[in-house]
C-alpha cells in the first residue's frame, strides 16, 4: 500500500467508530463497581486515535487552581519512566518498543495496531538510555541533565537498593553499581534474571523493591489482547513476577493481569498495587481499565474472563476453573484509558488532601469514541482503600481539534513533593506544585 493512502485509511477505520457498542452513563466506568455494558464486535479493531502533534509555544497542561505547571525538562527523547534517586536526582527512561520479530508482526491487526501507534507518536526508534535531570538550586527546573546509562534494551523500571541500580530492559533485569552523586555510570550490566520477549505486544517492564530489598517485582504484560497467539507465548506474561534480587530466581507472584504496568506500595498497608490495562474489541466501554491490591498467588482472570468473573466469550478453550477464581478489581479507572503511571502521594505540598491518595498516568485510547484519558487524575484514599471518584488533576492533553499535544506516562514526586509527569509525545517532564 502506498504511504499516501495510509490516512485515507485510517480515517475510513475511524468513521466506523458509531458502531462500537453502548456507552455507560459517565463516570459510570470508574470506582470500585463499575458498570459493565453489554460487549460489542467488530471485524476490525476500531481506530480513533489523536494524532500526536505537541506543544505549541507557551502552551501547556492545566492544573487544578492553586497549582502551577513548568517544564521540570523538555527535549527529551520519547520519555516514559521516572525514578528519583534519594538525594533527588531524578531518572528519566527515554525508551521505546524494541524492534519485533519479522515472523511476529501480528498479520492485518497488527499492521492496523502499527498505523495507529505511528499516528499516536509512538513508534519513533527507542533511544534506549536512561538520563540523569538534577534541579540543584531548587527553582523547579533540571540545570544539569546527563546521559546516565546508554546501549540499554528499551529500558523501563528503576529501583536503587543499597549501592546497586537496577534496571528492567525489556529483555532482563540488570543491575549496575551507583554512588551517590554520581552523574553517569559507565560500568557494563550485571544479568540478574531474564525477562520474557520475544513478539512484545506489550514491552515495558516495570519495577519495584520490595522494604528490605531482597526481592525484586516486575510488571510483564501479555503477548496478545486475548491469548490470540497461543498461551504458550503467554509463559511468565500477564503477570507480575518476583525475583530474587541476588540470585535472580523468579516465581509468579499473581497472574491474570493483562498488561501491568505502574507498581507502586500503598503507605498505610504496605501492600503492592498495580495499575492494569485491560483487553481490546469489545466496545467503547469494555473493559474497564483498572487498579487493584495484588495478592501473593493471586488470579486476575486473563484471558478468560474479565473485572472478575465475567467471562469473555471470545477465548477458546474456556476455562471455567480459572473463571471461577478470578479476582475482582478494587478500582476501576475507565474504559481504554491506558492506566499507565502509579504513584502514592507522601507529601502536603501540594495540600493536604492529596496525601495518601494515587495519582494515574492515563496515556489514552487508540480505540474509542470518544476519546478517554489524556490526563493524570488522583484517587483519594483512606485507611488504604480507594475513598472517593476520581479527580482530573493534570489536564488539557488533547486541543480542540482532538489532536494529542501530549501523552502522560510515568507519574512520581520529586523531593520538594511537586508532582512530575512524563508526557512521551510532548518529550517533557512537566513538574506540578502549589502555588506559594
Amino acid at each position: 500500500m502506498r504511504m499516501r493512502a495510509l490516512p485515507a485509511l485510517i480515517a475510513a477505520l475511524t468513521l466506523a467508530a458509531c458502531t462500537s457498542g453502548p456507552l455507560a452513563p459517565e463516570g459510570a466506568t470508574f470506582g470500585p463497581n463499575p458498570t459493565l455494558v453489554e460487549p460489542s464486535r467488530r471485524v476490525l479493531p476500531l481506530v480513533n486515535i489523536a494524532p500526536a502533534v505537541g506543544w505549541p509555544e507557551g502552551v501547556m497542561p492545566t492544573a487544578p487552581d492553586g497549582h502551577v505547571v513548568q517544564a521540570f525538562a523538555s527535549g527529551l527523547d520519547h520519555p516514559r519512566w521516572l525514578y528519583r534517586l534519594p538525594n533527588g536526582d531524578v531518572l528519566v527512561a527515554e525508551t521505546n518498543a524494541p524492534p519485533r520479530p519479522e515472523s511476529k508482526q501480528g498479520g492485518i491487526r497488527g499492521w492496523i495496531q502499527g498505523l495507529v501507534m505511528s499516528r499516536a507518536g509512538a513508534r519513533v526508534p527507542s533511544a534506549n538510555r536512561i538520563t540523569l535531570l538534577r534541579d540543584a538550586d531548587g527553582d523547579g527546573v533540571a540545570e544539569t541533565r546527563t546521559a546516565f546509562l546508554e546501549n540499554l534494551m528499551s529500558p523501563f523500571g528503576m529501583a536503587l537498593v543499597g549501592d546497586r541500580l537496577f534496571v528492567a530492559n525489556a529483555d532482563a533485569v540488570v543491575a549496575f553499581p551507583y554512588v551517590t552523586g554520581q552523574t553517569r555510570i559507565a560500568a557494563p550490566p550485571v544479568k540478574i534474571a531474564d525477562l520474557p520477549a520475544g513478539r512484545n505486544h506489550h514491552w515495558t517492564k516495570s519495577l519495584v523493591a520490595s522494604a528490605d530489598g531482597t526481592r525484586l517485582y516486575v510488571g510483564v504484560g501479555s503477548n496478545s489482547n486475548i491469548a490470540e497467539h497461543g498461551m504458550e507465548e503467554e509463559v511468565n506474561r500477564a503477570a507480575i513476577l518476583e525475583i530474587n534480587a541476588v540470585t535472580g530466581a523468579t516465581r509468579v507472584f499473581a497472574s491474570g493481569l493483562r498488561n501491568p504496568v505502574g507498581l507502586a506500595w500503598e503507605p498505610v498497608t504496605g501492600q503492592l498495587w498495580t495499575a492494569v490495562n485491560e483487553r481490546d474489541e469489545l466496545g467503547n466501554d469494555l473493559v474497564p481499565d483498572y487498579m487493584t491490591s495484588v495478592r501473593d498467588g493471586g488470579f486476575y482472570g486473563w484471558p478468560w474472563s474479565y473485572y472478575g468473573q465475567t467471562v469473555d466469550r471470545r477465548v477458546r478453550p474456556e476455562n471455567p476453573e480459572a473463571v471461577a477464581r478470578a479476582l475482582r478489581p478494587d478500582y476501576a479507572l475507565g474504559a481504554h484509558t491506558a492506566s499507565l503511571g502509579l504513584h502514592f502521594y507522601d507529601s502536603d505540598a501540594l495540600g493536604v488532601a492529596y496525601r495518601g491518595g494515587a495519582f494515574v498516568g492515563q496515556h489514552g485510547s487508540w480505540n474509542r469514541e470518544p476519546r478517554s484519558g489524556y490526563k493524570v487524575v488522583f484517587v483519594p484514599f483512606t485507611n488504604g482503600r480507594p475513598a472517593g471518584p476520581p479527580q482530573d488533576f493534570l489536564t488539557g492533553f488533547l486541543n480542540g481539534e482532538g489532536e494529542a499535544l501530549g501523552r502522560p506516562v510515568g507519574v512520581i514526586t520529586d523531593a520538594q513533593g511537586a508532582l512530575l509527569v512524563a508526557d512521551d509525545v510532548g518529550n517533557v517532564i512537566w513538574r506540578v506544585s502549589a502555588v506559594n
